[in-house]
This record gives structure tokens, sequence and C-alpha cells, in this order.
């Protein structure tokens, strides 16, 4: 099942619970995917795909932990946990990440494939690293991870 059926599925059992966060939550997702697939017509694609729609994803996901992070400095605690809601919506749908010991030795085996030996070669290592797991790592927390493994 596609990400676009299964928000449309959630959405429903949602409506039909009475889970009005959830309900929430879900709306917007498809809010900002019609957003997504408004704003890539010009190049020609009708429905963006699903790499496309887990990078959005992974945006909202982001942006949120950010709002939680100002709410509680300005000590909104309730917009927090309403942030916070709307994260484990968000990243239910995201793919499973590595756990510390994958991403460690996916980082060793992009070095060992690019022949990387110094920090110059971070580009390499993380384009490969991007290439092969893209959907299972947080990019940007494997970036000190490949500048530590490199000596930088």
């Amino acid at each position: 099942m596609d990400l676009r059926t299964r928000f449309t599925a959630e959405l429903k059992s949602s409506m039909l619970a009475g889970t009005a966060p959830r309900t929430s939550a879900l709306r917007m997702i498809l809010a900002k995917l019609k957003d997504t697939d408004i704003a890539a017509r010009p190049s020609g694609v009708d429905k963006v795909p699903d790499e496309q729609i887990v990078a959005m994803l992974r945006g909202m996901a982001k942006s949120r932990r950010e709002s939680v992070e100002m709410y509680r400095q300005g000590n909104r605690p309730e917009l927090a946990e309403k942030e916070e809601a709307e994260i484990a919506v968000i990243e239910s749908f995201l793919p499973q990440q590595m756990d510390e010991a994958a991403t460690a030795a996916a980082v060793d085996a992009a070095v060992a494939e690019t022949g990387a030996t110094s920090i110059k070669d971070m580009g390499k290592v993380m384009a490969a690293l991007k290439a092969k797991h893209a959907a299972t790592l947080d990019m940007a927390k494997v970036g000190p991870l490949v500048k530590a493994r490199l000596g930088g």
C-alpha cells in the first residue's frame, strides 16, 4: 500500500473513531501533500513519488520539533504537547530508522566503498549513504559520524 492510500485510510478510520487530534494531523499531512503535488506540476509531475513524500514528512517532523523547543522555552507546555502529538502521527508513516550499530556499520561500509581517507572525501561518503539508505538514515545525524570516522 502506497503512502497516499495509507493517509486516506488512516484519515477515514480516525474520523470514524472520533480521534480529533489524529484526524487534524492527518488532514494537515494531506494538505501539505497536495501543496507538494501542486508545486511539482511545472516539472511535469502530477503526483510526487513516495520518496518525496517521505522527505516532506521528515521536514514536517523537523519543523515541529523546533516548535516544541520554542514552546518549551516560552513556557507553553500545552502547545508543545500538541506539536508532539502531531510528530507522533507524522513519524508513524516514516520508515523505521536504523539503530546506532546499523548506522555505524553503514558509515563504515560507505567509507570502504568510496575509498575515503580524509575529511575531503566526506561528500562522496555522504552521497553513497544517501543513495543506499536515504529512507532509513537521518542524514543530519550521520554527518558528524562520517566526519569523526574520517578524522575531521
